[in-house]
């Protein structure tokens, strides 16, 4: 029987805490977190007691027995603490966004494979309720061929959030690497990759130093992808509407499994976790067997912890890698070109993409 992997945390801020520490340490016969870094504080003690503590990435580096990095500080770490980690010989998760640049993605890619250490991508809504419907849902082909598929991903906060990285005026910071890296990497997921895009990219608060508010539409042949964020966004409204050449499906709500996670709970604390209130559930009008429905569709069950359970697969097991680094550079350099399409006011063809497959 395989032994769990021995794995690190770096960095155990919102990030860390609520969106990988609950899914490691409810898989344990997977996962052993061994040492977690922590720059100054001691707050993962609770959940990983027998964990050493360390106060930098080179001490961390420096554990021989460990096996995985798990790396969820800010965006400008990214490039250097994965680099060191791929050479320390350590598989590295890292959070998204990927990179700043496509650039360094393409340089990561390389040194992940000249070292032959697994490097995945967090891209972990692809496991929430509302994505897997809509896999599933375009998997059986209920719409037809889809020709308008639009995504928003919304919030809500007039004020400046205080001491808040991603508000700064930094590379890398802003919605669109944050939100917007969702958003792109569930369209190509879906869809494959784009032919061209056209995006507006604003600042749209008066204190904003850094981007509030996007609209990317991405161009395929007979199909157009619209990814929306902002936020000033009280009432969000339908989180996607896919219209196709039979039928069409709008669905509101947002997936449940944040929420819990930010009020401290673990996955067995909740019972049937990542299950949907029925009120969220989405509207499908289509044609079935010739048959005119209009009717709610039932949600599936999100779980972040798919993403885990499919990693461990990989490094245990030798099952095909998910989370593809190639995923992430694609989503930074869809980035990269909405900026471009923004600065020149033009709708402009998507180059440098990676023929890449996405998961079934």
């Amino acid at each position: 029987m395989s032994h769990p992997i021995k794995t690190a945390i770096v960095g155990f801020g919102a990030a860390g805490k609520f969106m990988h520490a609950p899914f490691i340490v409810t898989q344990p016969q997977h996962y052993e977190v061994i040492a977690v870094l922590e720059r100054n504080l001691s707050e993962s003690a609770t959940l990983f007691p027998n964990a050493l503590i360390v106060r930098s990435i080179e001490e961390l580096l420096q554990i021989q027995e460990l096996e995985l990095v798990i790396i969820t500080t800010p965006n400008n770490t990214h490039v250097p603490y994965t680099k060191a980690a791929l050479m320390a010989g350590k598989h590295v998760v890292l959070e998204k966004p990927f990179t700043i640049h496509s650039s360094e993605a393409l340089e990561l890619i390389e040194l992940s494979k000249q070292t032959n250490k697994t490097l995945s991508v967090f891209h972990n809504r692809r496991y929430v309720t509302d994505f897997l419907t809509i896999k599933e849902m375009l998997g059986k082909q209920l719409l037809g061929p889809v020709h308008s598929f639009e995504a928003h991903y919304h919030r809500y906060r007039a004020e400046a959030k205080p001491n808040a990285w991603r508000e700064e005026n930094t590379p890398g910071s802003g919605i669109l690497y944050d939100l917007g890296s969702h958003l792109i990497d569930q369209a190509l997921y879906l869809f494959g990759m784009p032919k061209h895009i056209m995006a507006d990219i604003r600042l749209q608060r008066p204190h904003a130093k850094t981007v509030d508010n996007f609209e990317v539409q991405l161009y395929y042949d007979f199909l157009k992808v619209t990814l929306k964020s902002g936020m000033l966004v009280r009432e969000p409204g339908p989180r996607y509407m896919i219209h196709g050449t039979i039928g069409s499906f709008i669905k509101s709500g947002e997936d449940p499994q944040e929420a819990y996670q930010r009020a401290g709970k673990l996955p067995t604390q909740v019972e049937n976790w990542g299950y949907e209130n029925e009120a969220n559930y989405g509207l499908l009008h289509t044609v079935i067997n010739n048959q005119l429905v209009k009717e709610i569709y039932p949600t599936l069950r999100g779980d972040y912890g798919y993403y885990y359970s499919n990693l461990y697969k990989t490094l245990r097991e030798g099952m095909p890698l998910r989370e593809r680094p190639e995923h992430g550079y694609n989503t930074i350099r869809i980035i990269e070109l909405a900026m471009q399409s923004n600065e020149q006011k033009a709708t402009i063809p998507c180059t440098d993409l990676l023929d890449i497959a996405y998961p079934d």
